[in-house]
């Protein structure tokens, strides 16, 4: 039996094992942190990762759990809209949001027990014939057929095949929360973005009575999100107040530009290890699902090669450049702070019609990584 190691539980690599273990091939699943905690803000999965979630059966169990989107509005800072759209139903797959935890919990709970060693963090990886031996700060070495990095934005498997630096800050922070109380304003299915200068602020439901939400400023990361957005729309200042400040999560905007090597050998990556995506599209989490089926797909169907491995690698290479640019691109006009490109920018949008503002979200959300030829 094929053994494929892969390093990092994220969603990414949790997914990863899961579409390996359905193609046939038995895997193991190598965790840095000591404990996968209840930690974690929201997560939005659209049509495209929930078309992966269907083919690996679980899609039932995480709706049980998660808010539906049906629309997408658009709202300046004083909560005035600027435009909505429906969102496309599309085969049957529908967009949702659920916490990151919950999520997490479904798919460990679908792998065979002792399958994710936690406390695990690389060394380094070294090919010796057709075995990848992968080596551990706590002293375990473990020999493997393949192996998959899937260790996310700052993987140490990229660094030793790449060696490329550190990813690159695109000059915004970003704060995650969730709440337990859900402002009357706001539209229970509808996904919200709310814009102002050089800020922006995310609404969506969650599902089980909670409403997530995300926030973005042109400003080094600071804990004061009530001064930052003072005066904005009320639901804005309600959500941050109703928030645990221990829950918010703060990171910065950052991306690479894309590469085209992902593996070398015996090994490849996935998720952000790869083509990690500013959060703007919501996409992080769905590109790395989209990579682990496309790949059990392709040991599926010609067997575990390196050529084969190659192959998901070209496949998968047009499709992550293209969203990973249309985020950066989308955030960058999100932020502007410049009074006349923001009166640009809002007569832009309220003027764009719903069958225009589908056909963008289409090539995004019409990618069916369960049937992509490959």
């Amino acid at each position: 039996m094929v053994q494929i190691a892969i390093i990092g539980g994220g969603i990414g690599g949790l997914t990863a094992a899961l579409a390996l273990k359905q193609a046939g091939f038995e895997c193991e699943v190598f965790e840095q942190a000591p404990a996968l905690l209840d930690v974690g803000a929201a997560i939005a999965l659209w049509p495209n990762a929930m078309r992966v979630l269907q083919r690996l059966a679980l899609a039932e169990k995480i709706l049980d759990r998660a808010g539906v989107m049906k629309e997408i509005q658009w709202l300046d800072q004083n909560g005035w809209l600027i435009n909505r759209v429906s969102i496309p139903q599309t085969g049957q797959a529908p967009a949702i949001a659920l916490h990151r935890a919950d999520l997490q919990s479904i798919l460990v709970r679908a792998l065979p027990s002792g399958s994710i060693h936690l406390g695990y963090t690389l060394v380094s990886q070294t090919q010796r014939g057709d075995k990848m031996t992968a080596t551990f700060s706590n002293g375990h070495s473990i020999e493997s057929d393949f192996l998959i990095g899937a260790d996310g934005v700052h993987s140490r498997v990229r660094a030793q095949l790449i060696n490329d630096g550190e990813p690159i800050y695109r000059g915004y922070t970003v704060w995650r929360g969730i709440s337990p109380v859900v402002p009357h304003a706001i539209p229970p299915t509808a996904a919200i973005e709310i814009h102002g200068r050089g800020k922006r602020f995310g609404i969506g439901p969650v599902g089980l009575g909670r409403i997530g939400w995300w926030a973005s400023a042109n400003t080094p990361q600071s804990n004061d999100l009530r001064q930052l957005f003072a005066g904005w729309y009320q639901p804005v200042l309600e959500l941050i107040e109703t928030t645990p400040s221990s829950s918010i999560l703060t990171t910065t905007a950052c991306d690479r530009h894309a590469n085209k090597i992902w593996g070398r050998g015996r090994m490849t990556l996935l998720g952000d290890a790869i083509h990690p995506t500013t959060p703007n599209l919501g996409q992080g989490g769905c590109l790395a699902m989209e990579d682990a089926l496309v790949l059990a797909r392709c040991f599926e169907k010609d067997g575990p090669t390196e050529e084969v491995l190659r192959r998901y690698e070209h496949t998968r290479y047009k499709r992550t450049r293209g969203v990973s640019n249309y985020s950066r691109s989308y955030g960058s006009i999100g932020q502007w702070e410049n009074i006349w490109a923001r009166g640009l920018r809002r007569a832009t949008l309220s003027l764009v019609s719903e069958a225009l503002a589908q056909r963008l979200m289409q090539f995004v959300f019409d990618y069916d990584a369960t049937k992509v030829p490959i």
